[in-house]
């Protein structure tokens, strides 16, 4: 929320000559996260300028400028260059000269560009920092400056000498959402005095204004999306006129763009006070208007010019023309009709000023991806005793600005806003909770000051303003105390540890395996857990495999990824892509972290009571709803894995590195692996993929991925990854013992054999083999070439494996060490019809 300090100091005392970083550090002792400033920082010269001419030059790269001859008031017309197209001859236009500063340090100085020196620079919106708008330069004429002329100081003209507050505003503060709320919390921070804008006379309702009906037939949870309803006639207007530069400058400096009188008088009220407003084009209006639900195959088409299929959870704003069905007017709280919207015809408007539940606003803003500033504030709860005073607020502006013949019709005010909260409180539960001693006159003092109405001694009974929707329980009512007597009282102490403990066994090993893989060269990334179920047909994963049924988030994040992940690849595929998108191919990214894995069979997990702690059988029926969430490993290889230099050629990452990283996660945990090869297991190469187990237990797969799968994830060609299952391996390394053996001061004999097998024939069966033939003698085994040409068989290959023998006690003689080779070479015949090769 942008809060510019001539708009603030209306609505709170602002001490003269204070700056924005000023207000911007009080408003952070509340709790306001500063978020910027904006304005002040624009030096000349910085002028009004008349465009004389100018000569249409396209160039070579498709792009078409134009060459300017500008008049700032100077003796001589200034040339100057630029890419807008959205001005004409003898428009009023704002220059920036050489020498002048724009906002973010950036100096103007006469350059040579597109075969001209162009001599200071026309500005748009956002190069002055007046808002977002890049599309084309500002034209005086159309924000109502006629009565300007070239060489008139633009700084003043536009308030760029005026400064503007951003705070972010998070969930709970949706009544910051304007200027209003922004100088109730400065009151709050500095004891400033705060003058509310809302306080004004509000004429009474009749029984003759514009007939409304609030006809909520499914409301979500028991709540009704609309509970009030304010409809305010305004005839005779000039809806469609500009309206006053004052209020234009201060859309401006807000972040918005200024379009019509009715249009900005809704906008202008809304950062005001913090209430949305909708203008209706009156004579397009038939009586009643009805609040609903949304009838199933009912369309909209939103003022963006987007027709929108309707949700029957959409609550809708509709008229009901005489003899006709009824018609859709808006989406409430979010955007308006096309149907009724002001136009350059309208004379007559209504004015809309509701209450809407903020569930119902949230979910039709994320149905529809729809964002509105309206919605924001909806979403996070807006003042539910605002909107009469809203109203009043904008019917005044249309009458002092509308024309000179603006009726006003009788007032429409329908249905009955929920109460606040009532909360009761010990008076000494805020000193218990924060760790201060906080006397009772002081709790009192602090939420009166809020706005709460306080009654009680020793229990106090707190009554939440209207404002305040997000005072519910006690511990609300805490933190407002803890923040108005300010977080920096608030001590730091860390807990004390109790002794005897220390990191369990599972949280060892987690370490210990990532320790091992940032060791191996690889870079630890945490993605989110969520994913899209096009993931899975990226992976080419068949329809019955189960790692398709994902858990389906209620309330998702983004709508494109609404499940809980199922592979660790899922999600870490995206970082990958993200890093080779931005010019890093050589790769190393692994992550270690949860997938769930729904059976579909989980029973509900039901809806215990917040009053209290949940029974044990409650507790038991929400973890038998949790699905198996099992810790996993995996890791991403592309591009070179030994980069090239001046003494070697460089190597590419291949199947090998993500089988070598699979088995050093299987080593750090003291369990030794068995590596096979694996046929078909999605997303992986059928013939470059490893399968991994444990005493005949699977806990992942390694291998280069499926060509298929890299073109559709847009990967680099033959990207290799591994995922392991590290629930598998801790349980594994809790069983396994470890037995230290006596180092050996005896030489070690040292026999090469080179095997020939049959391509089937997994090399890790030919050293299974070997290692159970050479017997007590073989201290390693190490496979070390492969072979498969002339003049070996076709379908066969050579394998050459390093046996290395020790006694313990004494020096093997060269006939025992033949003897334990070829008993190990006879083993290996014997299981995998292995040849020695001559």
């Amino acid at each position: 929320m942008r809060a510019p300090l001539t708009w603030l100091a209306e609505y709170v005392e602002l001490p003269q000559g204070t700056t924005a970083l000023e207000v911007a550090a009080d408003l952070v002792k509340v709790g306001l996260e500063e978020e910027g400033v904006h304005g002040g920082d624009v030096t000349g010269p910085l002028v009004v300028g008349r465009v004389l001419d100018f000569t249409p030059e396209p160039q070579k790269n498709g792009k078409t400028i134009r060459w300017c001859s500008i008049d700032v008031g100077e003796a001589e017309p200034r040339g100057i260059v630029c890419g807008a197209g959205n001005f004409l001859k003898d428009d009023l236009v704002v220059v920036c000269l050489p020498g002048a500063v724009l906002p973010g340090g950036f100096t103007i100085a006469a350059r040579k560009t597109y075969g001209h020196t162009s001599d200071g620079m026309i500005c748009s919106a956002l190069e002055l920092g007046l808002g977002d708008d890049h599309n084309g330069i500002i034209r005086l004429t159309e924000l109502g400056f006629d009565d300007v002329k070239p060489g008139d100081d633009a700084i003043k003209l536009l308030g760029l000498d005026e400064e503007t507050v951003e705070v972010n505003v998070t969930p709970d503060r949706g009544y910051c959402f304007s200027v209003r709320g922004v100088a109730r919390e400065y009151s709050h921070s500095t004891g400033a005095v705060f003058k509310d804008p809302a306080a004004i006379e509000v004429p009474k309702a009749t029984d003759t204004g514009f007939k409304v009906e609030l006809d909520d037939q499914a409301p979500v949870n028991g709540v009704l999306g609309g509970d009030r309803f304010v409809a305010r006639v305004v005839k005779n207007v000039d809806a469609t006129a500009s309206s006053p530069r004052w209020m234009q400058r201060r859309l401006e400096q807000a972040g918005m763009r200024p379009i019509s009188l009715a249009v900005d008088v809704t906008n202008y009220v809304m950062l005001a006070v913090g209430h949305p407003l909708h203008a209706f084009d009156l004579d397009q209006l038939a009586e009643p208007i009805v609040v609903r639900r949304a009838a199933e195959g009912e369309k909209l088409t939103t003022l963006d010019d987007v027709e929108r299929t309707l949700h029957p959870e959409d609550l809708l704003v509709t008229d009901s023309p005489q003899g006709r069905a009824s018609r859709v007017l808006s989406l409430a709280g979010v955007m308006g009709g096309a149907s009724s919207e002001v136009s350059a015809t309208t004379t007559n408007v209504l004015v809309e000023a509701a209450h809407w539940d903020p569930i119902t606003v949230a979910r039709t803003m994320r149905r529809h991806k729809l964002s509105t500033e309206a919605g924001k504030r909806y979403e996070r709860g807006v003042d539910t005793q605002l909107a009469d005073v809203a109203a009043e607020l904008a019917v005044r502006l249309l009458v002092e600005y509308g024309g000179e013949a603006v009726e006003v019709g009788p007032v429409t005010d329908v249905g009955t806003p929920a109460e606040s909260a009532t909360i009761e409180m010990a008076a000494d539960f805020p000193s218990r909770i924060v760790g201060l001693d906080y006397t009772r006159d002081e709790v009192v003092e602090n939420l009166t000051q809020i706005g709460c109405e306080v009654s009680g001694d020793d229990l106090l009974t707190v009554k939440a303003p209207s404002w305040r929707s997000d005072l519910k329980v006690a511990v609300d009512l805490v933190e407002e105390v803890a923040r108005l007597r300010g977080y920096e009282h608030i001590p730091s102490q860390l807990p004390v540890a109790p002794p005897g403990r220390g990191l369990t066994h599972s949280q060892r090993l987690r370490r210990s395996v990532a320790r091992a893989l940032a060791e191996h060269g690889a870079v630890e990334v945490l993605t989110y857990p969520f994913m899209g179920a096009a993931v899975h047909d990226a992976f080419g994963l068949d329809r019955r495999d189960p790692r398709r049924t994902a858990l389906k988030l209620a309330n998702p994040l983004s709508d494109e990824q609404p499940f809980l992940r199922t592979s660790l690849l899922a999600t870490l595929v995206d970082a990958v892509k993200r890093n080779v998108s931005r010019g890093f191919t050589d790769l190393a990214l692994f992550e270690i972290g949860s997938v769930t894995l729904p059976t579909g069979d989980e029973p509900k997990a039901g809806h215990p009571s917040v009053a209290g702690r949940p029974s044990d059988e409650e507790l038991a029926q929400l973890k038998a709803a949790i699905p198996d969430q099992p810790l996993r490993a995996a890791i991403v290889f592309t591009g070179q894995r030994d980069l090239p230099g001046w003494n070697a050629p460089g190597r590419a990452a291949d199947w090998s590195d993500a089988v070598e990283a699979a088995v050093l996660v299987a080593g750090t945990v003291n369990v030794s692996t068995t590596v096979t090869k694996d046929e078909n297991h999605a997303p992986w190469h059928p013939g470059r993929c490893a399968r991994l187990e444990i005493d005949g237990k699977l806990f992942g797969h390694a291998g280069e991925l499926h060509p298929k799968v890299v073109a559709a994830l847009g990967l680099p060609p033959r990207t290799v990854a591994a995922e392991v299952d590290l629930e598998v391996l801790i349980e594994a390394s809790a069983r396994a013992s470890v037995t230290a053996l006596p180092i050996s001061t005896f030489p070690l004999a040292k026999e090469d054999v080179a095997l020939v097998v049959k391509d089937e024939v997994a090399s890790s069966d030919v050293e299974a083999a070997l290692v159970a033939g050479a017997g007590e003698l073989l201290e390693s085994v190490r496979l070390f070439d492969l072979y498969a040409q002339a003049p070996i068989e076709p379908g066969h290959k050579s394998l050459a494996f390093a046996l290395r023998f020790r006694a313990p006690d004494r020096t093997l003689t060269a006939e025992e060490t033949a003897a334990a080779r070829d008993a190990a070479v006879a083993a290996a015949g014997e299981r995998t019809g292995a040849v020695q090769r001559g």
